[in-house]
């Protein structure tokens, strides 16, 4: 199925054994590049098919796949009574799986391809970027509690391993008021993609709480910071993207706006 939604394009495509995902493509009819955007836990939900809309109106081709189909009970994980652990190797088959449907995509230039992960898939992106030449990395609040970093069934290689593979400049968000992820726990993966000489651009914003992208949770949401944030990703990957980028200069920024008295051990969880 197809619509056009406010001059970008939308649809439902398949990819490879059974896997859906959700495409939007900007106006216009010239190759762009695409951004690969991984859904939180509760799946494919809208609010993940509105992030790729709000790329497609940037000027990018987006697609979202439903990494997550395998589950029995998609309502209950939609809800967030239910869960899906997925594992590495299974993350990373389902995003080949995803760009191999970009292939078949006309406007698609999968010579430039990002992928943006959001809490439990934070670490997905870079998992791909360790497998396959990235233009880019974004990791919104993921991919740096103390549980990524420990090799088990469901992490299957060392995260500080995963890093070193990398190959692309890393955008990074956290939320200083976040309750799984602490400042210590953002400063530990800064200090491992700075010591593996990566470029990067970190980012911890004020008052923010875990989830605070996600304008379906009022709880959550902080629009002011989930704006500001957003528009520095798109500056972001317009320097990603950039073919003439001087590729022998390396960036690393750390931006954080965290108050004297920060104190992890009082966050709460918002919804």
């Amino acid at each position: 199925m197809s619509a056009a939604l406010s001059n970008i394009e939308t649809s439902t495509i398949a990819c490879t054994g059974g896997m859906l995902a959700f495409l939007a493509l900007p106006a216009g009819t010239d190759k762009r590049p695409c951004v690969i955007v991984i859904h939180e836990r509760y799946g494919l939900v809208r609010h993940i098919c509105e992030i790729a809309e709000r790329f497609a109106r940037e000027g990018f081709v987006s697609i979202a796949p439903d990494l997550f189909y395998r589950h029995p009970d998609p309502d209950a994980l939609h809800r967030g009574d239910s869960g899906y652990e997925i594992i590495d190797p299974e993350a990373l088959a389902g995003l080949t799986a995803t760009i191999d449907a970009l292939s078949a995509v006309p406007r698609a230039d999968t010579g430039r391809i990002a992928s943006m992960g959001i809490c439990q898939t934070g670490r997905h992106p870079l998992v791909l970027a360790a497998s396959r030449p990235m233009s880019a990395a974004l990791v919104w609040y993921g991919s740096a509690q103390p549980r990524e970093w420990v090799v088990n069934p469901k992490y299957t290689r060392p995260l500080d391993e995963i890093i070193a593979s990398i190959d692309c400049p890393v955008f990074g968000v956290f939320g200083e008021t976040d309750h799984l992820i602490s400042i210590d726990d953002v400063r530990k993966f800064r200090d491992c993609l700075e010591r593996h000489g990566k470029s990067f651009d970190i980012n911890v914003y004020p008052r923010a709480p875990h989830g605070f992208l996600n304008d379906t949770m009022p709880g959550r949401y902080r629009a002011a910071e989930a704006n500001v944030a957003w528009k520095k990703q798109i500056e972001f990957l317009k320097v990603a993207f950039d073919r003439d980028r001087n590729q022998s200069r390396r960036f690393q920024r750390f931006d954080a706006d965290i108050g004297v008295d920060y104190d992890f051990s009082k966050h709460v969880r918002f919804e």
